[in-house]
């Protein structure tokens, strides 16, 4: 019997998934459970496994298209026995409430589109009813839309110089509509993570009333801990950066300062029990932010252990929907990278990021005598409907006073 294989459910918040590889082609075997495709969304890469043995049919969604929920991604082949009843009824039922639904909502012409083939459409002033799909049934995809988009370039006539009359700002707003791409320039295409991430920095930039706070901080006590006992970390496995200490000064600080792990939530600010902590890990040009839940609970032993692995999951694509939900504060080793100050866009909803900068040598003066010491700056930035500089202020300043704490011989 032909079973449809649809895009799955993959958050609370996901409407939709893009085909980034199929693992299988029409004829080849699948197992029960064997993973099928890859797919990406605005919040983790996954792999979607088959639930039933049976042979892929056909596959309808090509790889790099954004598919629905709900939206039929590919057919397969499977005796009778391969699958259970409860989950027949359930496809069938599926089925049944689909085609009535496109037989019956031909006033609201939306509810036959993907919410990527709507705002693709929106976006570059496509009108759907005039399109031909090739997708199952006559549907609209998205490559329909984009082939539709290139031919409205194709027949955009060649802009006329205007009068000297012209003022600047009309100049300037068509340059912005029409960017010339020239013959040796490469046009390299939105990906879906690249569009949530630059949505969400938008959203988090024109609602968040920014602010930003800094201070140095000694470390050169930091320093010399790390080095001490970095070679009995990696004989567990567990490489030991300076990151497990930034969290765990962080942590413990959170503590004792709870607005600023917090969330604003219009007419209330929630107050968030555990410090959940994200770590903004960069891997396949994307930013990703998987959090190391209940951190609070952990030693620089089991934040480091959590972080390798949140690492090791990002950088392969295995990160899982848990893996990425319910961070409350979010921190950044921009350091890594050379910098030495950044101001960090705040990750919504919550109120606050810490950036850490790289540690750096310099003379300073101490008791009247120049000293050469490691020292390093810690960039906040803070909502300013939930946190004041005050608040701000005295909060950074306990993070500095912990990681100046840390000496050669302080216990872990």
């Amino acid at each position: 019997m032909t079973i449809d294989i649809v895009m799955p459910q993959l958050g609370e918040s996901v409407t939709e998934g893009t085909i980034s590889r199929w693992l299988k082609k029409p004829g080849d075997l699948v197992e029960e459970y064997e993973p099928i495709c890859e797919v990406e969304t605005d919040k983790v890469n996954t792999e979607i496994p088959s639930l039933f043995s049976g042979t892929m049919d056909q596959i309808f969604a090509e790889e790099g298209q954004t598919v629905a929920v709900g939206e039929v991604i590919c057919q397969m082949q499977t005796s009778q026995e391969n699958v259970s009843s409860k989950v027949e009824a359930k496809e069938s039922a599926k089925q049944t409430n689909q085609d009535t639904k496109e037989q019956t909502d031909v006033v609201s012409m939306k509810h036959r589109y993907s919410p990527a083939v709507l705002r693709l459409a929106e976006e570059n002033q496509i009108e759907l009813s005039s399109l031909t799909g090739s997708g199952k049934g006559g549907r609209i995809t998205r490559k329909d839309v984009l082939r539709a988009v290139e031919n409205k370039e194709k027949q955009v006539p060649i802009e006329q110089p205007k009068s000297h009359s012209s003022s600047f700002s009309e100049k300037t707003q068509i340059q912005k509509e029409q960017p010339i791409v020239l013959g040796d320039d490469k046009v390299v295409p939105v990906s879906s993570i690249r569009r949530t991430i630059a949505e969400r920095m938008v959203k988090s930039k024109t609602e968040i009333p920014h602010a930003w706070t800094m201070m140095e901080a000694d470390v050169s006590g930091l320093v010399s801990l790390r080095n001490k006992y970095k070679e009995d970390f990696a004989a567990n496995g567990i490489p030991l950066t300076f990151m497990p200490f930034f969290i765990k000064a962080t942590v413990d600080t959170l503590r004792e300062f709870p607005y600023v792990n917090s969330v604003w939530a219009e007419d209330n600010i929630i107050l968030k029990k555990d410090i959940n902590i994200s770590v903004a890990i960069a891997a396949n040009e994307a930013l990703y932010v998987p959090v190391i839940h209940q951190a609070e609970e952990k030693n620089i032993f089991g934040i480091a252990r959590s972080l390798q692995q949140l690492i090791h999951k990002t950088r392969t694509g295995n990160l899982s929907i848990a893996d990425t939900k319910g961070g409350t504060f979010t921190v950044n080793n921009t350091g890594s990278f050379g910098s030495i100050a950044s101001q960090p866009i705040i990750n919504q909803p919550q109120v606050a990021i810490l950036s850490f900068e790289s540690i750096v040598k310099k003379p300073v003066v101490i008791d009247d005598m120049i000293a050469i010491r490691q020292r390093m700056n810690l960039c906040l930035s803070l909502d300013h409907r939930v946190l004041d500089g005050l608040t701000a202020g005295q909060f950074l300043a306990r993070v500095k006073e912990r990681l100046e704490s840390y000496q050669a011989n302080t216990p872990l």
